[in-house]
């Protein structure tokens, strides 16, 4: 090969492949993992702008590329060292969906290939990518893909597995959408998100955020009233979230605490719970409502390093008339039992497969298997169980899921009216929409019977679902 600056490995590209490496071998999170190697390699501006996008974009197109690496690979996929095909993938990228010139694309990525993975799996990746050269990757779907419009065909072109593109579709039908509408949900899906931040109540004002630094461009939120949207510029760079007075966190996780906080109690409203809280981002926006209003929250979180988090999260929260927030490590399942009717406000941020965020963690759809819908459930109910023990009469719970499955919403809330009904407890559903319409009065189409579900490719969010339910007896 022409020796040439394209056979030297840049960092960005090794950055790159080191997250995919992370993510398959370790469970990482791309999000985790990145901003650590880019810090460790020193890379910034272009350089972490294009390890940022080889990394994701192969996170999010992975189906796609293996789906075409297939029709020109020697032999089945399942048969290649994962490490050569990460570098396949890498490549794919570069030449399918990159402003990077084909030359550029093959020979930096066989250096990769020579560098990580040794001489013998550069020749075959070598070979493979200049059969991908000149390829164009709509005129090839076509080729390869079935028929568009089928489960198969949006699995391939959206590069979603199967199961989730089926759920999908059935979440959009279950909450009152039109099917028809699954394109641009799975399109959504394959957006990057832009960052959003907010700030936490009494500790600073979404005006303070909007800076005239030039290297950031920040604009107001469009739905929460504590947002800002950072469309470029490191977090990091805003003095308040330095500060910790403000956060990044979706608009769609700021508006379900939000709504738990502006539900309707009846009678007392001093104690309140996030019950599975890790790794903080709602508890920090709870514990600083509590304070303004002259009540206390109590965050428990089952894993020890992820009430770590929480306790940052919470740092700059001041102590409140009942005194600071408390971070207790223990079992959400087990509260309603060791403390029945001691709240007035609960918050129920079930774990669950998170495929409602899969602009943020391209990963997970991945990662994830049907079994997991069936592995979580139980855990779901319990805790939202849980949750309704710890209520007092008169008390709100709000469950909430970043997942629009309906095995992980609908389903779960309905056996848990029901649960509780045989236990002698009564709940009622309140009307979320209306509580959501009051802290985001522009927001359209979120209502989903008498929960709430929004979605990436309606309202630029996550797709977060929110139920209130009020203790009864």
């Amino acid at each position: 090969m022409k020796q040439d600056r394209y056979t030297r490995v840049d960092d960005a590209r090794r950055v790159a492949f080191a997250v995919l490496r992370a993510v398959a071998e370790e469970d990482a999170y791309a999000n985790l993992v990145l901003p650590k190697l880019l810090r460790q390699r020193r890379l910034g501006g272009r350089d972490a702008a294009f390890a940022t996008e080889l990394a994701y974009g192969v996170l999010r197109g992975r189906g796609t590329y293996d789906a075409l690496l297939a029709t020109v690979v020697d032999r089945p996929l399942t048969d290649l060292d994962a490490g050569v095909l990460d570098v396949l993938r890498l490549g794919a990228h570069q030449l399918l969906a990159m402003r990077v010139p084909d030359h550029a694309a093959v020979a930096t990525t066989v250096a990769l290939a020579r560098s990580e993975l040794g001489a013998g799996p550069s020749g075959l990746v070598n070979a493979v990518l200049r059969s991908v050269v000149g390829r164009e990757l709509g005129p090839w779907l076509e080729e390869v893909a079935p028929p568009a419009g089928t489960d198969d065909g949006w699995a391939v072109r959206t590069s979603h597995p199967q199961w989730v593109v089926r759920s999908l579709r059935e979440a959009l039908r279950a909450h009152g959408h039109d099917v028809a509408e699954l394109g641009a949900l799975l399109a959504a899906d394959n957006t990057p998100a832009a960052v959003a931040l907010t700030v936490l109540p009494g500790l600073a004002e979404p005006a303070e955020l909007l800076s005239d630094d030039r290297a950031l461009t920040v604009r107001p939120g469009r739905w929460s009233p504590t947002a800002v949207v950072l469309e470029r510029g490191d977090p990091g760079l805003v003095p308040a979230v330095r500060a910790g007075r403000a956060r990044v966190q979706d608009e769609g996780s700021q508006l379900v605490a939000h709504v738990l906080a502006a539900a309707d109690v009846e009678g007392r409203d001093e104690r309140w719970l996030d019950l599975c809280a890790g790794p903080g981002g709602k508890a920090a926006q709870l514990a600083a409502a509590a304070v303004l209003r002259g009540a206390h929250l109590t965050a428990v979180e089952l894993a020890p390093h992820r009430a770590e988090l929480v306790r940052s999260s919470l740092a700059a929260v001041p102590a409140g008339p009942l005194g600071p927030v408390e971070v207790r490590v223990g079992d959400g399942r087990e509260v309603g039992a060791d403390q029945p009717g001691a709240y007035d406000r609960v918050l129920v941020d079930a774990p669950c497969t998170g495929l409602g965020a899969l602009r943020r963690r391209p990963e997970a759809r991945w990662r994830r298997t049907p079994a997991d819908l069936g592995a979580l459930g139980p855990l779901q109910r319990d805790l939202l169980a849980s949750a309704i023990d710890a209520l007092r009469p008169g008390g709100v719970v709000a469950y909430a899921t970043c997942s629009p499955v309906l095995a992980e919403t609908r389903l779960v809330v309905d056996d848990a009216v029901k649960a509780a009904a045989r236990r002698g407890v009564g709940v009622e559903r309140l009307d979320t929409p209306a509580v959501l319409a009051r802290v985001a009065p522009q927001l359209p189409g979120a209502a989903a019977g008498s929960a709430v579900q929004l979605w990436p490719h309606t309202h630029g969010t996550d797709a977060m679902h929110v139920a209130l339910l009020r203790r009864t007896s």
